[in-house]
């Protein structure tokens, strides 16, 4: 069965996940992951440079170039903190919020590709 206007209706919801995923990403993510590069060549910020190091051109070290990043590994990543990242509450990063930066994550990688 189809109904007329749910596809367009899915499809604004997606976008509004997005855009409510890189505000959320640009605010609390970026500082740490992000592609800031100082004069020496090197990555500026702990996150990205982190990530470099860790997996040695392997994957890339920008999240927003990642492709193996779903919502459980990014829930866990949050929820647990990793290597040099901090875990973050719920009240800092709610569900929701992982959900929509998995879907920015998502929309990026596939730009990036």
């Amino acid at each position: 069965v189809v109904f007329p206007g749910v596809g367009s209706f899915a499809s604004a919801q997606d976008s509004t996940s997005v855009e409510r995923g890189r505000v959320k990403f640009e605010h609390t993510c970026a500082p740490c992951h992000a592609d800031g590069v100082g004069d020496d060549r090197r990555a500026m910020l702990p996150g990205t440079e982190a990530l470099r190091i860790k997996y040695q051109g392997a994957l890339p070290a920008l999240l927003e170039k990642r492709t193996d990043l779903n919502v459980d590994a990014i829930r866990t990543f949050v929820r647990r903190g990793t290597w040099s990242m901090p875990p973050f509450r719920p009240t800092e990063v709610t569900e929701r919020d992982i959900q929509d930066i998995a879907a920015y994550l998502r929309q990026s990688s596939g730009a990036a590709r």
